[in-house]
């Protein structure tokens, strides 16, 4: 195993597992954990031979992950958001007001006391306005009087949740996402499942007072705790609100790493038997045609004939549970930007070559190209009307006319030297009755000479009866 390999497999060990952590309690997981299922289905069914369940399971795995896109667009979403290294850069934001946690946490239990429900939502790093609806912007300071305004049973804000954010709070009478999970107990009612569903999709705390109950929930990262006492809310609170390098910085390594072991082990030992499925076995050989392109060819030179158009090229394909037998379109890809005039060695190596992801070059015949380049030159030529069949009997043609009745032409210098006129496309004789003018493309005499003129010239034909 190369050290390449072994990061490959930590790399992708972290990520799967912290999308586990972030996703371990939601619709998506489930969703995940359905369609791997499929996999294992595809690849038992395809390797034991039953045609037609793995063909079905096949064309539909491209529907299947275009309705995961649409119907997860906000969990997907949310995963970028997550993994992305500048967002602590472009989301810093003002200096945070103090909370008053005793106050707040005094002012929870009065409220649970006289049996008024709450939902009152503290967002930390992450934005939470992609889950967040129908809410009143406020943007006021915290106070104990202030919520219980808000929550009283009866006014226009007291149905839904308030946001507190940098110390304020920031938006009331907001409807958040509930939560699809079915361990809740029955008892529990909208207000925690909206809780729990902010949680599985965001890092916020939520608060909830039980109006049936007078109970005070606290939910955080999915969970759902009872908290019976308003010291022990502000403990919560303070340890979940404080800044994230804080509490890294009193967590030791060996802490962090020993942590919720199971699961580690067990998305480690997931990512290694992938790895060894797509990587450990030596796919076979293929040998194919490949085309030969050119690019950054100098504009004071041009190509002589004789360059092959296609090289043979050996492959090796690695083993891929999802590989098929259709035959690999592979292209070879020249820069001429440092050729010179008159005769080049070009080599052939694995760069030179476009290739799908796990296909990599064994041999290739030839190895070397030899490419002759030559100055490119311009010549200023007549032009003629190119013929075919005979004229109707009793027409004569007396005169033809070209318009215009030269053009340039570019290419090798020796190749133009030969030349003494660009004909048109053949007219059909037999078709000219009367004298008349039509449009001719011109016809190039050899590949390597380009006509400056792309639009048809005009042939003026005059005829008479003989």
């Amino acid at each position: 195993m190369r050290l390449q390999d072994l990061a490959d497999i930590i790399i992708m060990t972290v990520l799967v597992y912290q999308l586990y952590i972030w996703f371990r309690k939601t619709r998506a997981l489930q969703v995940v954990i359905g369609l791997g299922f499929l996999v294992v289905l595809y690849l038992v069914t395809k390797n034991f031979g039953l045609f037609m369940t793995s063909w079905i399971l096949q064309e539909l795995g491209t529907v299947i992950f275009v309705l995961i896109i649409v119907v997860f667009q906000g969990e997907i979403r949310q995963a970028l958001y997550r993994f992305s290294l500048m967002r602590n850069f472009f989301d810093r934001g003002g200096e945070s007001d103090p909370l008053n946690l005793q106050d707040l946490a005094a002012t929870i239990f009065a409220m649970a006391e006289r049996r008024t429900g709450a939902l009152i939502v503290f967002a930390r790093q992450e934005k939470l306005d992609d889950h967040l609806l129908h809410g009143v912007r406020l943007d006021s300071l915290i106070s104990g009087q202030l919520l219980v305004s808000i929550f009283e049973e009866g006014l226009p804000l007291h149905d839904g949740a308030v946001v507190i954010s940098n110390g304020r709070i920031s938006e009331a009478s907001c409807h958040l996402p509930l939560s699809a999970s079915g361990d809740l107990p029955q008892h529990m009612g909208t207000r925690h499942r909206a809780a729990l569903g902010l949680c599985e999709r965001s890092d916020a705390v939520v608060v909830v007072v039980s109006e049936e109950r007078g109970e005070v929930s606290l939910a955080v990262a999915g969970e759902l705790m009872r908290v019976a006492s308003p010291e022990l809310l502000v403990e919560l609170l303070q340890r979940h609100l404080e800044s994230v390098p804080k509490q890294a910085g009193r967590t030791s390594l060996r802490q962090r790493l020993f942590h919720n072991f199971v699961p580690k082990i067990v998305t480690l030992l997931l990512v290694f038997a992938c790895w060894l499925t797509l990587t450990a076995r030596e796919g076979g050989l293929q040998t194919v045609n490949a085309q030969v392109k050119f690019h950054n060819l100098p504009e004071n030179l041009v190509l002589q004939a004789g360059a092959p158009e296609e090289v043979e090229v050996q492959l090796k394909v690695h083993a891929n549970p999802f590989s098929t037998s259709k035959k690999l379109d592979v292209t070879a890809d020249l820069d001429l930007a440092k050729i010179r005039e008159g005769s080049n060695s070009l080599a052939l190596d694995s760069k030179t070559f476009q290739l799908p992801l796990g296909v990599s070059v064994v041999r290739v015949n030839p190895s070397v190209l030899k490419v002759v380049a030559e100055r490119k030159g311009y010549r200023e030529l007549p032009l003629s009307l190119g013929k075919s069949g005979r004229l109707p009997p009793g027409v004569r043609i007396r005169s033809v006319r070209l318009e215009p009745p030269r053009v340039t032409v570019e290419g090798p210098e020796s190749e133009l030297l030969r030349l003494g006129r660009i004909e048109t496309e053949p007219l059909e004789l037999a078709t000219i009755r009367k004298s008349q003018t039509v449009d001719l493309k011109l016809v190039s005499p050899s590949p390597q000479v380009r006509i400056r003129r792309d639009d048809p010239v005009k042939v003026q034909i005059v005829t008479s009866p003989r």
